[in-house]
């Protein structure tokens, strides 16, 4: 059954079509008054949390109706995209920045944190994620992507107290402002090649008048691959990942690991194949090669970190090289596999930093994994559910990080990249190396002390972080099928089916 179509060259119906994302704008200057109002104490900044929860929820209900009444365009998508796949991204990051705002809840009260405006950045991030994941056009995906950084940026430096938060914004915004410069110039040279930033415009200029080899594309795709190289912590991009995550207050970073750098993959998988890929010749060797250096550096570095934080952070840029093998096959397969995959790495990743968040003060920069001894002792719940974390990172069977690499996998086989494969089955044996430790130290090693792990609890919403993501992956682990066919659903519609003659 085809649900409703809406015209996109008309004014009301980009309007209509940018529903959600003009919601959770609206929810944003609602926010903007309440901090105005209200920003004194403790219950002042958990009334705005409240206040965001509710407006992502909301966000949510939109783009689900809009999910089940699959509402598409009337012709060619001109500047927003109405899809599957747009409205699979979306629920991620909505579902993302749910999680971070529950497990902020307590934690900026705990940690003395008084900055509701917190609460704000974290809308305003989501927003930008929305307009990367659901642009057609290089121009939206760009002010999506500077809209998500500038929040970030104040995000990971939120805790003014910290030089180290100091630090990691400083160094996240030189380094994303430089990468931003690349985004944007490969945008021009694109533009110039082809006469057009609309990405099926792209796509039909390419194809129609043969620009597969042109060099001003071929700099202006490189340049492109630079910018989100920088956004998805790929190597040899990755240099401000260990600091600025370690830097960071932990929900935030627990924010940045999972839904900031799935919106990094979601633009650019529908980039290169709704835009660029007729070009495919241009940008897959250059993927494939950032994908196997980004799984052995960043496994490789994880293996010598014994502080729990920067060895998530190590172990992030390994799962970027995971989620650049999916975008490396260049198929719809590989697409499919990447909305899975993100969509369970949210749920891993949020899940670990919220235990992290529970077992440390001061942003848990001094955690090392022999702090986790003896926890299955004094807190088995939390024990079980952090070991349900680790493993579905390691993608042990049962668990839904192994159905998600499993899926990578079939897409780069069905792809003719083996070689490729080999190296992501290598890399995970690799990771075995770091993930398991804090298994054995939970259920192996005595307490380090008697009083060990008497502060480590899990309270408030973030109890329900923490029950809610290990029981999804479980369930996903189990039972993945319904959740492979949404992603498989998304994912069809990426590569353009409208052959539409461009005069150049």
């Amino acid at each position: 059954m085809i649900g409703p179509r809406i015209d996109l060259s008309e004014p009301g119906g980009i309007a209509v079509a940018l529903l959600p994302e003009l919601i959770l704008t609206g929810w944003c200057l609602v926010l903007m008054l309440a901090v105005a109002w209200r920003h004194r104490d403790e219950e002042d900044q958990r009334f705005v949390g409240h206040l965001a929860l509710i407006a992502l929820v909301t966000t949510l209900v939109a783009v689900v109706w809009f999910w089940i009444r699959d509402v598409g365009p009337v012709g060619l998508e001109v500047m927003v995209a109405l899809d599957g796949f747009r409205y699979a991204s979306a629920t991620i990051f909505l579902l993302g920045g749910i999680l971070a705002v529950m497990l902020s809840l307590g934690y900026l009260g705990r940690e003395r944190m008084v900055v509701p405006e917190y609460y704000l950045l974290l809308l305003l991030a989501t927003v930008g994620m929305m307009f990367m994941g659901g642009g057609a056009d290089l121009i939206v995906i760009f002010l999506g992507l500077e809209l998500m950084s500038v929040s970030v940026y104040v995000l990971a430096g939120i805790n003014r107290r910290s030089v180290f938060a100091a630090e990691a914004a400083l160094k996240y915004f030189l380094l994303g402002a430089f990468a931003s410069a690349f985004f944007l110039y490969g945008i021009a040279l694109i533009y110039g090649s082809t006469g057009s930033t609309n990405l099926t415009f792209i796509y039909v200029q390419v194809t129609s008048l043969g620009l597969e080899s042109n060099l001003m594309l071929s700099v202006g795709v490189g340049m492109l691959l630079v910018g989100f190289g920088f956004k998805v912590a790929a190597v040899p991009f990755h240099m401000w990942t260990p600091d600025v995550y370690d830097g960071a207050p932990t929900p935030v970073t627990a924010f940045m690991a999972a839904a900031v750098k799935a919106a990094g993959f979601v633009a650019l998988i529908r980039v290169l194949l709704q835009g660029l890929a007729p070009a495919d010749a241009v940008w897959t060797e250059a993927v494939w090669w950032l994908a196997a250096i980004t799984m052995v550096v960043g496994n490789l570095i994880a293996l010598a970190q014994r502080h729990l934080k920067r060895m998530l952070a190590y172990s992030s840029i390994g799962h970027a090289g995971y989620l650049l093998t999916a975008v490396a096959s260049g198929t719809e397969l590989g697409a499919a596999a990447l909305l899975y995959y993100v969509f369970a790495y949210t749920l891993m990743t949020v899940g670990a930093f919220a235990i992290l968040a529970a077992s440390g003060r001061g942003g848990e920069r001094e955690v090392l994994i022999d702090d986790f001894s003896g926890l299955a002792q004094r807190r088995p719940w939390l024990a079980f559910a952090m070991t349900v974390f680790m493993l579905s990172l390691l993608g042990f069977p049962g668990t839904a990080g192994f159905i998600g690499k499993w899926y990578i996998l079939s897409a780069a086989v069905d792809a003719d990249q083996a070689v490729l494969a080999v190296v992501l089955v290598g890399a995970s044996i690799v990771s075995a190396g770091y993930y398991l430790p804090v298994i054995m130290a939970m259920y192996m090693k005595p307490p380090i002390s008697e009083a060990a792990h008497e502060t480590t609890r899990v309270g408030g919403a973030a109890r329900w972080v923490v029950g809610a993501t290990a029981a999804l992956l479980l369930l996903f682990g189990v039972w993945p099928n319904r959740a492979l066919d949404v992603a498989r659903d998304g994912s069809r519609q990426l590569t353009p089916d409208v052959m539409v003659t461009v005069s150049r």
